[in-house]
């Protein structure tokens, strides 16, 4: 039964494939024949009428003529140009689609834009002068993550995981929604069976990824707000006073609204945290080019952080 579904699931990409590609050609062409279009995709005739048929269907219409000077083409007079794609549109899709490349484990993405390409090869021989890499140093064991959730996605099927969190070590259930890029980071949106409710799981904090073979009904839902204040809401107003060399970190992860140099060299640095664990560890980062100096609470507490971690390396 994996193996009907795996092919299922070829299928479909390869006839969304063939039908972007074929669009493309009918865009960028003035008129293209059935064995052309059958040679270049490598299918029979009969699938090409299929696609064209489809392609109809889609809203776009098309118009095929007899005879000699016969053929595919595009409705004369149809809204949509067929200069559609300028040079620079396509550089831009290829660098979108060669950064999904950088985690799917293959060049499938970059196959794609080569038949949308067909007729302007410029595109793919050009100097691209952006890159995008969207995986990670852990892409070994992210790849086969995102692989596995795309597929559980796609046929409604729940994924169980051993997830590790500040909360410490779970075993979770969640019926998958969306795969997300965010904060530098992947993540699994989806339907947890523990909370009932919807969660946000990072996928580098997931071990033993599994499918159930329990599949579940979509529900209706619509993309939450992903917004950092919405999901990492502020608890903690802290003041940190950094030594000049700190600058670049601060620049780097808060950005220079975050701080004002003082008259003396040194930057105070203003922020809100979430937690007040992560704010310890960040800071102790810093070793001694950082002290707290609001609220004073935590401050009392850091400081006997550091006295516990001093008695650790007496002994």
């Amino acid at each position: 039964m994996a193996k009907i579904d795996e092919r299922r699931e070829l299928y479909s990409f390869m006839k969304l494939d063939r039908l972007i590609g074929i669009l493309a050609i009918l865009l960028q062409q003035e008129k293209v024949t059935a064995p052309y279009l059958a040679e270049k995709f490598e299918v029979s005739r009969r699938t090409i009428n299929r696609d064209i048929e489809a392609i109809c269907q889609a809203g776009i219409p098309i118009v095929t003529t007899r005879g000699q000077s016969g053929g595919i083409s595009i409705m004369e007079g149809y809204r949509i140009e067929r200069m559609l794609l300028t040079s620079s549109d396509m550089q831009a899709i290829l660098a979108g689609l060669q950064s999904l490349d950088t985690i799917s484990g293959s060049n499938r993405y970059q196959q794609l834009m080569e038949k949308l390409s067909v007729g302007n090869s410029d595109v793919l021989t050009s100097d691209n002068h952006i890159i995008i890499d969207l995986s990670t140093w852990k892409k070994s064991s992210l790849t086969p993550k995102i692989e596995l959730i795309q597929k559980a996605i796609s046929h409604c099927s729940r994924i169980s995981f051993l997830y590790f969190s500040s909360g410490g070590e779970s075993k979770r259930i969640i019926e998958p929604y969306r795969l997300i890029f965010k904060w530098s980071s992947w993540y699994v949106w989806g339907y947890c069976l523990d909370k009932s409710d919807f969660r946000l799981f990072k996928l580098n904090r997931i071990l033993n990824l599994q499918f159930t073979c329990q599949k579940f009904k979509p529900k209706s839902i619509s993309l939450p707000d992903f917004s950092s204040n919405h999901i990492f809401p502020v608890s903690i107003q802290v003041k940190v006073l950094f030594e000049p060399e700190m600058k670049w970190r601060l620049i780097e992860e808060f950005g220079i609204e975050s701080f004002r140099e003082q008259k003396d060299g040194k930057i105070l640095f203003s922020y809100g945290f979430t937690d007040k664990n992560y704010l310890f560890y960040w800071l102790l980062g810093f070793g001694d080019k950082a002290e707290l100096l609001e609220p004073q609470e935590l401050r009392r507490e850091m400081a006997e952080l550091v006295q516990h971690i001093c008695r650790k390396y007496d002994s």
